[in-house]
């Protein structure tokens, strides 16, 4: 497991190895969101914690029928996937998510999926075949999408966010994770010192 300030380093260069995986800086990610569509292709980025901006507020509710608000984690680093049951990389990464959560559980990470495509039926079944253990909010009215406006394109599914202690948006992945690089840039933001 990659840990401390070393984890973002390792993960960029992992990532500049991987076939079809380039790092993205923060400036070239927004660029890119504003453009319209992007490709899915696993490229990263990242925020320093002065670059951050306001928390993301999000409240919505599960498939399950809890309601789930955002700002009851703060204090806890959170990881926030965007998938939806026919989309062949959420499929192919959702054993890496579940392991994620298994293994960062333990240490106060939070983990949630948003869904802005299926019916309960369908994804309870998803999560059902694929025993995804972490509750993903249904996001019929496509609040979850709108909180991450301009971080994470509808058509780049999947996406994954990191949020710091703070619910700031720490890291972002475009398509299907590259487990290595999702724990390395967890790793980077457990390690940040609990500042506004």
């Amino acid at each position: 497991m990659i840990s401390g300030g070393l984890g973002a380093a390792t993960a960029f260069v992992l990532a500049a190895c991987a076939p079809g995986r380039t790092p993205q800086s923060p400036a070239a990610a927004a660029a890119g969101s504003d453009a319209g569509y992007v490709a899915g292709d696993g490229t990263f980025a990242t925020w320093a914690p002065d670059e951050r901006a306001a928390p993301i507020s999000l409240v919505g509710t599960t498939y399950s029928g809890e309601e789930l608000d955002l700002a009851d984690w703060r204090g806890d680093v959170v990881v926030v996937n965007f998938w939806y049951a026919a989309c062949p990389p959420c499929r192919a990464e959702a054993s890496d998510l579940r392991d994620i959560h298994t293994d960062y559980t333990p240490q106060g990470v939070k983990m949630v999926g948003i869904n802005p495509r299926d019916g309960v039926g369908t994804a309870q079944a998803f999560e059902r075949t694929f025993e995804v253990p972490y509750p993903s909010l249904h996001d019929q009215d496509a609040g979850g999408v709108a909180a991450f406006e301009g971080l994470v394109p509808l058509q780049a599914m999947p996406s994954t966010v990191v949020l710091d202690r703070q619910g700031r948006v720490a890291a972002r992945i475009l398509g299907q994770i590259d487990p290595t690089t999702l724990r390395g840039l967890i790793d980077d933001t457990l390690a940040e010192e609990d500042r506004p």
